[in-house]
């Protein structure tokens, strides 16, 4: 059998070894470089547009519902304006492993497959939208939960 070599830099203890082994895992994360309980940042900086697109798409609500019977439209795209406000903060602090919006992504996803399926081929039956429906919220449910374990650290949750 052959020697094995025992090179060590310098003698240390255990902890000091655990400490310098720490250090840098701690360094890289996105969620260190935050104060804890702060929000991800936006990718445009400090402009408050997430924010401004839901109040557009509230505006445009209220506008609808006041509107009566000629403000359907304006109703529509105020429901539509302000998911998407609302799904870009919650993708982003899922992303940043914030806070798990794992159900909420997963069901936005399984919405858009049905609607693109519905839209596509024409008359489906509903039962095979169903099933559909069902199977991509449970892939991207899975999918977005262990990729919210990765970006937080092992939570499966926050």
């Amino acid at each position: 059998m052959g020697t094995r070599s025992r090179k060590r830099a310098a003698a240390s203890t255990r902890a000091e070894r655990d400490a310098a082994r720490r250090r840098p895992a701690a360094r890289g994360t996105a969620a260190s470089r935050r104060p804890p309980g702060a929000l991800p940042p936006a990718p445009w900086g400090r402009f408050p547009l997430s924010e401004l697109v839901i109040l557009i798409g509230i505006v445009l609500i209220v506008w609808g519902v006041i509107s009566g019977r000629d403000g359907e439209e304006r109703l529509v795209a105020g429901l539509a304006i302000a998911s998407l406000g609302g799904g870009e903060l919650a993708l982003r602090e899922h992303l940043a492993g914030y806070r798990s919006h794992s159900a909420l992504l997963a069901g936005v996803a399984a919405f858009v497959v049905v609607t693109a399926v519905a839209l596509g081929l024409g008359p489906v039956r509903v039962w095979l939208l169903v099933i559909l429906g069902g199977a991509v919220f449970g892939l991207a449910f899975y999918a977005m939960r262990e990729l919210f374990k990765r970006r937080s650290g092992g939570l499966g949750f926050r």
